[in-house]
C-alpha cells in the first residue's frame, strides 16, 4: 500500500511539474522552415521571442491560457489536500476530496485543450505542411491522461 501511494504521489508531483512546463514555454506550434515556435503567450522567431503572438482568434487564446492556469492551481491544490488526508484522515476512508480536485484539473485541461485544438492545431486554420505540434502540445495531453488515471486512483484508494 505505501508503495502505490508513494509511486502515485511521484506522478501527481510529476503531472504537477509537466502542467507547469507546457504553459509557460512557447513551443506549442513549430515551425521548421523559419525556426519559429508559438506558445500560449509569446511568439518565437529565431530565438527571439516577441509580445505579438500570430494567432486569429484572441478570445479562444485568453480561453486556454485561463484553464491552463487553472488545472496548474488545482493540481496542486488536489496534491497539497492529498498529502493532508494522508496524515489526517482515518483509516477506510477514500480519497475523495482529492480525487474530485483532481477532477476538475482534468476537467480544467480537458477544455483549454480543446479549445486549443479546435482554433489552432488543425491543418485547414493556419498550419502549413512545414509546421507541426510541439512538444508543449503533446506535453499537456500526456497531463491530460495522467491526471484522470490519478484522479480515478484517488476515488477508489482506500487508506488503510
Amino acid at each position: 500500500m505505501l508503495v502505490l501511494l508513494a509511486g502515485i504521489f511521484v506522478v501527481h508531483i510529476a503531472t504537477a511539474i509537466m502542467l507547469f512546463v507546457s504553459t509557460i514555454s512557447n513551443v506549442w506550434m513549430v515551425s521548421s522552415d523559419v525556426k519559429s515556435s508559438v506558445g500560449l503567450w509569446k511568439n518565437c522567431t529565431n530565438g527571439n521571442c516577441g509580445g505579438s503572438l500570430v494567432y486569429g482568434n484572441e478570445d479562444a487564446l485568453k480561453a486556454v491560457q485561463a484553464f491552463m492556469i487553472l488545472s496548474i492551481i488545482f493540481s496542486v491544490i488536489s496534491l497539497v489536500v492529498f498529502v493532508f488526508q494522508l496524515f489526517t484522515m482515518e483509516k477506510g476512508n477514500r480519497f475523495f476530496l482529492s480525487g474530485s480536485t483532481m477532477l476538475v484539473c482534468w476537467f480544467c485541461i480537458l477544455v483549454g485543450v480543446s479549445i486549443y485544438t479546435h482554433h489552432y492545431a488543425h491543418r485547414d486554420v493556419n498550419i502549413t505542411a512545414n509546421d507541426h505540434q510541439g512538444y508543449c502540445f503533446i506535453l499537456t495531453w500526456i497531463c491530460f491522461c495522467f491526471s484522470f488515471i490519478i484522479g480515478i486512483l484517488y476515488m477508489v484508494l482506500r487508506k488503510k
